[in-house]
C-alpha cells in the first residue's frame, strides 16, 4: 500500500528487438516505468523469439498466458500476444495502422485480424499514441471509442536542451528514418539547388543513394543503429530537424527536436500536425515545392525561425514521462477498481 493505495503489478510485454531496428517502443516505456508512481511495480516481458512466423508467435503467446500480473499492457508490434490473456486485465497500446494501408488482399485480412480484430476483443482499454492513430484505428475495428485512450509517447529523460548558432550558409538538416513513409525520394528533391548537409538515419536505397548524388547533394548516412547516445549527439549538430512523412502514428522527432532546440519542419497530414502543435513549420509532404519553400523560409527568416524554436520549448513540455506515466497509471487503476467489482 501507499497512501492508501493498493499495489498494483502491471507486467510490459514486449516483442525482442531485431538488431537492425531502433528500439523506439522500449525507449517509450522505459521512461514510463521510470516515472510510474510509487505503488505500481513494472516488470518487463520480453519474448523469446523475434515476431516472424506462426510457431515462434504461437510459443510467445503461450509463455505470455505464464507470466500474467495484475495488469497486463502489451506495449505494441505484438498485438497477438493478447489472443490467450484474461481480457479483463489487458491493455494494449497501438503504435499505427500503417501496415494495413501497405498490405492487400488475403495478407490484409490476415494481419488484420490477427494484429487489430481479434486482439481488440481480448482487451479492455487500448491506448493510441495520438488522435489521429485512434481516428484510424476505428476504421479497422469496432470497439468502444470511450475505452480508447489517447496516451502520447513520452520524451526519453536523455533530451536536453542544447544551444547551438544556427547555420544559414549550409545547415545540417537532421532526417530520422527511411521507410517508406519517411518521403526521402521528395525530401532530396526538395533540397536541390539548396546548400546543406543531409544527415539520414536508416539505410537507403541505391536509388535515392544515387538520387541525392546527382541532386548534389552532400549525404551523411548512419546505417546501422546507433545508441541513443549518438543520436543524441546527431540533434545536437544539426540545425533543422525534419520529419514530413506521408504517414506517422506520433512523430517523435518533433518532440526531441523541440527539447534539444532545432528548428523543426514536418507534414500536414496524420498526427503530425496534433504533435507539432504551433512548433513546428508545416508543409504539404506530396508536394514538392511546398517543401522547398518550407526549407527556405527556415533558412533565410531568422525570426521565423526562432520563434518555432521557442514554442516548441513549450510545446515539449505535453510530453515529459511524468505527465504520461499519470495517464497510463489512471488506467491501470480502472482495471484494476473493475476486476475487483
Amino acid at each position: 500500500m501507499e497512501n492508501g493505495q493498493q499495489t498494483i503489478k502491471v507486467n510490459f510485454y514486449q516483442r525482442k528487438p531485431r538488431s537492425t531496428r531502433n528500439f523506439s517502443i522500449e525507449t517509450y516505456f522505459n521512461g514510463v516505468r521510470a516515472a510510474l508512481p510509487g505503488y505500481i511495480h513494472g516488470d518487463v516481458r520480453v519474448s523469446k523469439f523475434e515476431s516472424s512466423g506462426l510457431f515462434k508467435r504461437l510459443y510467445n503467446c503461450i509463455e505470455a498466458i505464464l507470466r500474467q500480473g495484475d495488469v497486463n499492457h502489451i506495449t505494441g508490434d505484438v498485438h497477438f500476444l493478447t489472443i490467450f490473456l484474461k481480457k479483463r486485465k489487458n491493455v494494449l497500446t497501438v503504435l499505427d495502422c500503417g501496415q494495413l494501408k501497405l498490405l492487400k488482399g488475403i495478407k490484409l485480412k490476415a494481419f488484420r485480424y490477427f494484429w487489430f480484430t481479434l486482439p481488440a476483443s481480448r482487451s479492455h482499454f487500448i491506448t493510441a499514441i495520438s488522435t489521429a492513430t485512434k481516428e484510424d484505428l476505428l476504421r479497422y475495428i469496432h470497439f468502444d471509442p470511450e475505452k480508447i485512450k489517447v496516451v502520447p509517447v513520452c520524451i526519453s529523460p536523455a533530451f536536453k536542451r542544447m544551444d547551438k548558432a544556427f547555420n544559414p550558409v549550409k545547415p545540417r538538416i537532421l532526417q530520422i528514418g527511411t521507410a517508406p513513409n519517411k518521403n526521402i525520394e521528395r525530401l532530396i528533391n526538395a533540397l536541390a539547388g539548396i546548400c546543406c548537409e543531409l544527415v539520414v538515419l536508416g539505410v537507403l536505397s541505391p536509388e535515392l543513394k544515387q538520387l541525392a548524388e546527382d541532386k548534389q547533394i552532400e549525404l551523411v548516412l548512419f546505417e546501422k543503429a546507433i545508441p541513443e547516445e549518438e543520436v543524441l549527439e546527431q540533434y545536437r549538430l544539426a540545425d533543422i530537424v525534419t520529419l514530413i512523412s506521408t504517414l506517422e502514428g506520433f512523430g517523435m522527432p518533433i518532440v526531441e527536436a523541440n527539447t534539444v532546440g532545432r528548428v523543426v519542419i514536418t507534414g500536414n497530414i496524420t498526427s503530425m500536425p496534433e504533435i507539432a502543435n504551433d512548433a513546428a513549420h508545416i508543409v504539404d509532404p506530396f508536394s514538392v515545392e511546398s517543401m522547398r519553400n518550407g526549407f527556405l523560409k527556415i533558412i533565410n527568416d531568422s525570426d521565423h525561425r526562432k520563434g518555432l524554436v521557442e514554442k516548441g520549448y513549450m510545446n515539449c513540455k505535453r510530453f515529459s514521462s511524468e505527465h504520461i506515466a499519470l495517464q497510463f497509471a489512471e488506467i491501470y487503476k480502472d482495471i484494476v477498481q473493475n476486476k475487483l467489482n
